[in-house]
């Protein structure tokens, strides 16, 4: 029987991050599962349309790309997604899934869990913030003054950044903050705390697999609504870490884990219900 893993990120325009963070975490997953074929597909279509205008590269989208296997005779499905929290891309991974089991092109098709997921309290629920907080220990441990760039939504989902915002401080990392281009808490939100924290001189990062347009842009361009240039302006000594979280080969490593948790039915039915499936039949 034919086995495939599809990794589904949201997808980079900037070769140089992609190759440090996607094409790593595909080589690496490639190395630990070598009985399945591993392929890649981006959520995001801008991203997908700005590749093939640009570059004449095709990207697939997670449905192009489950056909593509279907046709090519792969009978057993991993979805596994590169994604921070479980937001609307995730929620449309899902979706793409769900209307390829009606359909009944594979044998099995099942999906992994984004970094973020899981907030366990007992042995058999996997703590996922501090596997992260574990994966990112070099990185929180390098700088005195740390805030943290996560995307954010306007996804319920988003009470993810918080939470992990929670656990950091739980852990005694009192001077990493995290902040959101989208979403609360935003930069705004932050700088009364920084001020009040004496976090003058500080290093801006992304919570992010890719240094990518966020990065790039959002957090160290020279432009005036940069994070970096508000910060300066707010009297802050800013520096800056230029690399996506997707760089760390122990952050790399969560997401080889987490296939196995799928591959071990480790968590089937954690955090499920089957109440109210049969309604109907």
């Amino acid at each position: 029987m034919k086995k495939a893993i599809l990794l589904v990120s949201f997808g980079t325009t900037y070769y140089d991050t992609r190759k440090v963070t996607i094409d790593a975490i595909e080589e690496k997953v490639k190395i630990a599962y070598k009985d399945y074929e591993v392929r890649i597909a981006f959520t995001a279509h801008i991203i997908i349309n700005i590749l093939k205008k640009r570059d004449g590269i095709i990207e697939l989208t997670p449905e192009e790309a489950l056909e593509k296997l279907y046709k090519d005779g792969y009978e057993d499905i991993i979805v596994q997604p590169l994604h921070i929290i479980p937001g609307a891309e995730f929620d449309y991974i899902k979706d793409v899934v769900d209307q390829y089991r009606v359909k009944n092109y594979f044998n099995s098709i099942k999906v992994g869990r984004p970094m973020l997921y899981f907030k366990g309290h007992e042995e058999e629920i996997p703590d996922d913030y501090s596997i992260l907080i574990k994966a990112m220990d070099k990185l929180l441990n390098s700088y005195e003054n740390l805030v943290l760039m996560g995307h954010g939504t306007s996804h319920y989902s988003n009470a993810a950044y918080t939470c992990f915002q929670q656990v950091l401080k739980d852990k005694g990392y009192k001077r990493v903050l995290v902040a959101n281009v989208e979403g609360y808490p935003t930069l705004e939100d932050i700088i009364p705390k920084l001020k009040a924290k004496n976090m003058n001189k500080l290093t801006l990062a992304p919570l992010m697999v890719v240094a990518g347009d966020h990065a790039k842009n959002d957090m160290a361009s020279d432009e005036d609504d940069s994070w970096k240039s508000i910060l300066e302006s707010e009297g802050f000594e800013v520096e800056l870490h230029m690399h996506g979280l997707g760089e760390i080969p122990e952050f790399q490593d969560v997401y080889v884990e987490h296939i196995k948790d799928v591959i071990d039915k480790r968590y089937d039915n954690l955090g499920k219900t089957s109440k109210g499936k049969n309604l109907f039949r």
